[in-house]
C-alpha cells in the first residue's frame, strides 16, 4: 500500500515489511505501529499523509559544481545511502520511539524533506573543501572527501533521525576543455618518454656499431700485417733455398727472378679479369731490370 493510500476514512490498514506507520489521534501524535495489521478507532485516529516510514536503506544522487584552488570548473558527483535509525531492532515500536527526540518520532516530524536537505548538507562539504585544494589534489583525495562528507552528513543527520550508511565520491567531472588539455599533456609526456627510449635504443645501436667497426678494422690490420710478415717470410726462404741450391746465385738474382715472376703473374690478371680498358706497359726483360733498380734506390733512398 502506498502512502497516499493512508487516509483519515481507513480504520484497519496493513503495514508492508520493512515499514512502519506514525498513527495521530485528532492531529496530535499517538504511537507508532511496525509492519501487519493494524486496527484504528475512526474516526479518531488516522495515519496522516507520508507518515508510512521506510525503514530500507535508500540512496540519493547529488551532483554539486563547484572551482577548485586552480580556478577549475568541476562536477562532483555523490551518491548517499541513508536510512531511519531504527536502533534496537528487537524493541517494540510500541513502546519505543514514541517520545519526542527519538530517532523514529523525529524521522517523521522533524524534517519536510529529507533528500532536499542531504543535497543541501553535501552541497555545502564539497563546495566547502574543494575550493581548497588544486585539481590534481583532488583525484588523489578523494577517498578523504567522502570520509568528510559522511562524518559531516552523519552528524547532522542524527539530530533527525537519519544515519548516513555511505558517501561517495562516485565521479569527478573537470570542465571539457580542461578534460582535454589534461589528456593532451598526458599523451605528450607519454610521446617524450617514447622519444627518449628510442633516442637510447638509437644511441646504443650507434656505440655498437662504432665499436664493431673499429674491432673490425683492428682485425683487418692485423690480417694484412700477417699476411706481409707471411710473405716476407716466404721471400726469406726462397731466396735462402734458392741462394743454397743454385750455385753461384746471389740474393738479387733471386730477386731479379721473384720481380719476373710477379711481372708475369700481374700481366696475367690484367689480361684475364680486366673490365675492358686497355693499359700500356713496357715490355721485355730490360723492364724487369729497369723495374728492379727502380724498386732498389727506393728501398735505399727510404732508409
Amino acid at each position: 500500500m502506498s502512502r497516499e493510500e493512508y487516509t483519515d476514512c481507513c480504520c484497519f490498514v496493513c503495514v508492508p515489511e520493512s515499514n512502519y506507520a506514525v498513527v495521530q489521534n485528532m492531529g496530535k501524535h499517538s504511537h507508532l505501529v511496525g509492519s501487519g495489521p493494524h486496527f484504528l478507532w475512526c474516526p479518531f485516529e488516522a495515519i496522516p499523509s507520508g507518515g508510512l516510514m521506510s525503514l530500507r536503506v535508500r540512496q540519493l544522487d547529488v551532483d554539486v559544481s563547484t572551482k577548485t584552488k586552480d580556478n577549475v570548473t568541476l562536477t562532483v558527483y555523490v551518491s548517499v545511502q541513508y536510512c531511519i535509525h531504527r536502533g534496537d531492532s528487537s524493541v517494540d515500536l510500541n513502546s519505543a520511539g514514541n517520545e519526542k527526540g527519538a530517532p523514529l518520532f523525529d524521522a517523521f516530524y522533524s524534517l519536510q524533506d529529507v533528500r532536499s536537505q542531504i543535497n543541501n548538507y553535501v552541497e555545502n562539504v564539497v563546495r566547502g573543501a574543494i575550493p581548497r585544494m588544486e585539481l590534481d589534489d583532488v583525484f588523489a583525495a578523494k577517498d578523504t572527501l567522502n570520509a568528510a562528507i559522511r562524518g559531516q552528513l552523519n552528524e547532522r543527520m542524527k539530530t533527525f533521525g537519519y544515519d548516513i550508511r555511505q558517501a561517495l565520491v562516485v565521479n569527478l567531472v573537470p570542465d571539457s576543455r580542461v578534460a582535454s588539455a589534461m589528456n593532451e599533456i598526458n599523451a605528450q609526456a607519454r610521446v617524450r618518454e617514447a622519444a627518449n627510449y628510442q633516442a637510447e635504443a638509437d644511441k646504443i645501436i650507434q656505440v655498437k656499431a662504432a665499436e664493431a667497426d673499429a674491432r673490425s678494422k683492428y682485425l683487418s690490420g692485423a690480417g694484412v700485417a700477417r699476411q706481409r710478415k707471411a710473405i716476407v717470410e716466404g721471400l726469406r726462404s726462397t731466396v735462402t733455398d734458392f741462394s743454397a741450391n743454385v750455385k753461384g746465385a746471389t740474393s738479387q738474382d733471386v730477386m731479379d727472378v721473384l720481380l719476373m715472376t710477379q711481372y708475369f703473374d700481374m700481366l696475367k690478371v690484367m689480361g684475364t679479369t680486366g673490365s675492358g680498358g686497355t693499359l700500356f706497359l713496357p715490355h721485355g726483360p730490360h723492364s724487369v731490370h729497369a723495374l728492379r733498380e727502380q724498386l732498389s734506390s727506393s728501398f735505399i733512398g727510404s732508409k
